[in-house]
């Protein structure tokens, strides 16, 4: 064979033994880089020659019917108070305050010393007498009205007193207020949200009155605490629904006497300045078509006493947080409108 012919393979080889070499380290570099990768760069690099992936997001757990600060400090008009004895005898910084609130120290007196233990959490209450309402059809008085004012945990024993860190103040705390076992209350899962029937009928159900709110409100709005006069004896339990509700017409704030500009259309009621005759835009509708412009119109009162039975008007609704004898504790969960003292409550 010709010695041209020999080196022309012999540099073939050469050459293709050089491509495999290459190509050997090629594919270790990609390994070591693709090792090396993080997982986002390598979820980039997928997603270029894929369909990306839907990722979902957590599922939430259903939000609660009350925050702790309306569970915690709601209060309660109840048939008669449970003493334990134990008040509010002082605190650390009293020499410069005469009310208190969370990150203050109380000093605790009274009752048995030996049921005491730190780390104990008291509830701060206060009693505000006998509660009675002219709206509700329940007579004689409701109950005692106790305030929730605050919490308390206590931190030491010193004696014939405990010391106490106030850990939550919905109020203003006071020397004599008292403390009771903190009450267990079980708040459960707001329920999906729906439209609100604005014109709902009647259930048959037990109806009663809000005949208070929390902090004296008198209107009042959405995650707000009030007092309606449905207790224990009308079968009303921790977790129910009820509908509140007014009779159309009937219950707002604000009161109108009379909404019309004027009252007839005798004479002179088109206005002083610019005179648009007899059918002025401020004349009103006439009984009598036939009987002339100045014959008796139609108002507000001659409908209302002829027409027939209306619809109530439901305004929100209410959950039960806790239950009396008499009356039960509640937290708004929806309004249409402004709710106040004295609306109607249905158990839905």
């Amino acid at each position: 064979m010709h010695l041209c012919h020999l080196k022309h393979i012999f540099r073939s080889l050469a050459t293709l033994l050089l491509l495999c070499f290459l190509s050997v380290v090629i594919a270790i570099i990609s390994a070591v880089v693709a090792s090396a990768q993080t997982p986002e760069e390598t979820a980039q690099q997928q997603q270029t020659g894929r369909r990306p992936t839907v990722v979902a997001p957590p599922e939430r757990s259903p939000s609660l019917v009350a925050r702790p600060s309306e569970f915690g400090c709601s209060g309660q008009i109840e048939a008669a108070p449970v003493s334990t004895g134990l008040e509010i005898v002082g605190a650390e910084q009293e020499q410069e305050q005469r009310v208190f609130a969370e990150g203050d120290y109380l000093f605790i007196g009274g009752g048995a010393q030996k049921c005491w233990r730190a780390g104990q959490e008291l509830s701060v209450v206060s009693p505000r007498g006998q509660f009675r309402s002219s709206v509700s059809a329940k007579g004689g008085p409701l109950g005692i009205f106790t305030q929730e004012v605050g919490r308390v945990r206590i931190v030491e024993l010193r004696g014939e007193v405990a010391v106490a860190l106030v850990n939550q103040s919905c109020d203003s705390i006071l020397l004599g207020d008292l403390l009771r076992t903190v009450p267990q209350r079980v708040v459960g899962p707001r329920r999906p949200e729906a439209s609100l029937e604005r014109f709902a009928s009647p259930t048959a159900r037990p109806t009663g009155r809000i005949v208070l709110a929390r902090d004296a409100r008198e209107m009042i709005s959405k995650d707000q605490v009030v007092f309606i006069d449905l207790g224990a004896e009308d079968n009303v339990k921790a977790g129910d629904y009820l509908t509140i509700y007014r009779p159309t017409g009937a219950g707002n704030i604000t009161r109108f006497r009379d909404e019309e500009i004027s009252s007839n259309a005798k004479r002179d009621f088109e206005s002083e300045r610019f005179r648009g005759g007899k059918f002025s835009n401020q004349s009103q509708r006439v009984e009598n078509t036939q009987g002339g412009t100045f014959s008796d119109t139609v108002d507000t009162p001659k409908i209302r006493s002829r027409r027939p039975a209306m619809p109530r008007k439901v305004v929100g609704e209410v959950v039960i947080l806790s239950v009396q004898a008499r009356t039960a504790t509640a937290v708004i969960t929806r309004v249409a409108q402004e709710v106040h003292t004295g609306d109607f409550v249905e158990m839905q």
